[in-house]
């Protein structure tokens, strides 16, 4: 995201840093490129005999499974991704922003960065995603705005936007 201003992205697209963005794009290349040792695993496990009672077969489908939903995953978020710099300066809470919220009733507060949890690999920070129920209810929200937002119990949590960064690695 270019721009100079932070807006919030429609939901189907993911902010990434291009050091993200080359990161994952090698891991989707790596996955691409061991398909043919895979098929051939599976092809030398399957020659051992019985299926049925065949680990090595299965555990080498197992794999392939995992490997094939990872590269679908890498996938869509690489088409879907808008990669660039951190905005120039937060506005409000959008994708690639640091948002420091305070717990109201208590004087606790977190700061997490607001983007794709595949960012999570260049920073120490927390990410939570926007589609997260945190991330929904601050998304295009200012500093000093409180939004409630429905915990994982089902209890109602109100946080207050106490301060908004650009995020830096």
């Amino acid at each position: 995201m270019s721009s100079a201003t932070a807006q919030p992205m429609s939901e189907q697209t993911t902010w990434l840093t291009q050091e993200a963005h080359d990161r994952l794009r090698a891991e989707l290349d790596k996955l691409i490129a061991a398909r043919p040792e895979m098929s051939a695993e599976i092809n030398a496990r399957r020659e051992e005999g019985d299926l049925k009672e065949n680990g090595g077969y299965h555990a080498a489908k197992e794999e392939q499974g995992k490997a094939e939903a990872r590269i679908r995953q890498l996938s869509d978020l690489l088409n879907n991704a808008e990669v660039g710099d951190p905005p120039d300066h937060a506005e409000v809470a959008a994708l690639g922003t640091v948002v420091t919220v305070k717990f109201v009733g208590d004087d606790d507060t977190e700061k997490f960065l607001l983007g794709s949890r595949e960012i999570g690999g260049t920073t120490d920070l927390t990410v939570y995603s926007p589609e997260s129920a945190l991330g929904t209810a601050i998304l295009g929200k200012k500093v000093g705005q409180t939004v409630i937002y429905p915990a994982p119990n089902g209890n109602k949590v109100e946080v207050e936007i106490v301060a908004l960064e650009i995020f830096r690695i």
